[in-house]
């Protein structure tokens, strides 16, 4: 699987511009077993670079794009995260390899009650997740220095970007359902002005929830 990855960003580097993905991101990925998190019946192809189906209309995201929606958000080990799409809780778990806190919100009440149970026996401590629309964030936790969005969203939730810390990073794939998304790397400064790159072509569950603003 890691050389999977490796050879799926010397073929994007182009578009990302990236030539490698940080060690400690490479690291993380080791680390977490993706077997855990996936169907039994899925196992076999657990470590394969693609999604696999988790119940409820759910994918478990292709190993590359966790890597590298990890490595675009430049974590530090005293920082803390939000997550909004839980999923099988595996984006979760690299997560928390690589920072202080995690908070992880899942839509779908089944696979949230899934992920956290696995947490809890895998032994993740710095993981805090609950049931409930991700477009509004966790207020209670903001600010936060990064934010990942798993699933496809029509445009950047406000709620997300007021959480965002000053100088924070956001990486979340905009677009509509069944059509052309882009992975998109949104950025606050220090007087909270927005600056946002697009990445590359991706192709997500669309983000349930969506509000207008």
């Amino acid at each position: 699987m890691l050389a999977d990855i490796e050879g799926e960003v010397r073929l994007t580097r182009g578009m990302t511009g990236k030539n490698v993905l940080a060690d400690k991101v490479m690291a993380a990925m080791a680390a977490v077993q993706r077997t855990e998190f996936v169907p039994n019946a899925y196992v076999s192809h657990a470590f394969d670079n693609g999604p696999l189906p988790i119940g409820h209309g759910q994918t478990i995201s292709q190993p590359y794009i966790v890597a590298l929606m990890t490595d675009l958000l430049e974590l530090e080990a005293d920082h803390s995260v939000l997550e909004v799409g839980t999923g099988s809780g595996y984006q979760t778990a690299i997560l928390s390899q690589l920072c202080k806190q995690v908070y992880t919100i899942e839509y779908i009440p089944q696979l949230a009650e899934i992920a956290r149970r696995r947490f809890e026996k895998l032994g993740y401590t710095n993981i805090e997740s609950k049931t409930g629309n991700g477009y509004d964030g966790w207020p209670d936790h903001a600010p936060f220095d990064a934010i990942i969005v798993t699933a496809a969203a029509a445009y950047i939730p406000g709620p997300l970007i007021e959480q965002l810390k000053s100088g924070g990073r956001m990486v979340i794939p905009v677009g509509r359902a069944h059509m052309y998304q882009e992975l998109e790397l949104v950025e606050k400064d220090a007087d909270g002005n927005l600056s946002t790159r697009s990445i590359l072509g991706v192709a997500f569950v669309p983000m349930q929830g969506m509000r207008d603003d």
